[in-house]
């Protein structure tokens, strides 16, 4: 596991997490109407201009709408515009053996990352094929060696499926379907602060123990909270930041494009 310089661990960490991009091969390619490589770029320069400094890039997965190359290139390309560090991993729309292919003899898909006083893991719990989610046995070891290994760092935990009910009555059956088993895992650990997840394209900002429970809107479509069947949202697509601090504590918030104007294309593909 890596360690951290100790001249870093006592700073506090800005991360930015991009979620949920959808891109196709395609540079032109829309989902419900929505161009999916434009509102990242949009996401993209906001960052640029809300975030001079960035400790680390966090994108949690459906990077891509079809899972090819050419979309994880794009995303690649687009995001290089930050000299940050950049972790990826995957959504229920992404091929992992592909972004794998793509991000191979670098250190994009490395799931465990100290950065200040700060230990960040990454799970997989997409299945292929699948819209809900599942974290295997080895993603569980993953967790609890990476979290036993680091009691002294506080823990950042991240996937891309929900693992609590958000109220929102169509996504609950496709959220996480074992989190069962990462809380057991969680609760093992007290140094865990928070965890991190995509897949909900809404703001999400909760408490559960001494766990921050938290979600991000989505760099395109936005899905309506607490709906009882899929529903879109007029808000603009979006970003968070995390402000990790030496303590444990986590400063957060959510900032969205502005001037920004979308009419959905329901006769186009679905979600």
């Amino acid at each position: 596991m890596p360690n951290t310089p100790p001249s870093t661990a006592n700073l506090p960490v800005l991360l930015v997490q991009l979620t949920d991009s959808h891109l196709f091969a395609e540079a032109d390619g829309k989902l419900l109407g929505m161009a999916t490589r434009d509102s990242l770029q949009r996401v993209i320069e906001l960052v640029q201009a809300e975030q001079p400094h960035i400790d680390l890039i966090l994108a949690t997965g459906d990077l891509s709408q079809d899972g090819t190359v050419e979309s994880y290139a794009a995303f690649e390309a687009m995001t290089s515009v930050f000299t940050a560090p950049k972790r990826w991993f995957a959504g229920n729309h992404d091929e992992t053996l592909v972004m794998q292919e793509v991000t191979a003899g670098r250190e994009l898909m490395k799931p465990v990352l100290d950065i200040g006083n700060w230990r960040v893991t990454l799970l997989d719990s997409s299945v292929s094929g699948s819209v809900p989610g599942y974290l295997a046995d080895d993603q569980l070891q993953l967790l609890a060696q990476a979290l036993s290994e680091a009691p002294e760092r506080h823990h950042l935990v991240c996937l891309h499926h929900h693992p609590v009910s958000i109220d929102c009555k169509w996504m609950e059956p496709i959220g996480l379907r074992n989190p069962h088993a990462l809380f057991e895992v969680l609760e093992r650990f007290p140094q865990v602060r928070a965890l991190l997840w995509g897949h909900i394209h809404q703001d999400y900002d909760q408490q559960q123990g001494g766990v921050r429970l938290l979600a991000t809107p989505s760099t395109c479509i936005q899905f309506k909270p607490l709906s009882e069947q899929f529903a879109l949202d007029d808000l603009a697509p979006g970003y968070r930041w995390l402000r990790l601090m030496p303590d444990g504590q986590i400063e957060t918030g959510v900032s969205r494009v502005r001037d920004f104007q979308f009419t959905p294309d329901f006769t186009a593909d679905g979600y």
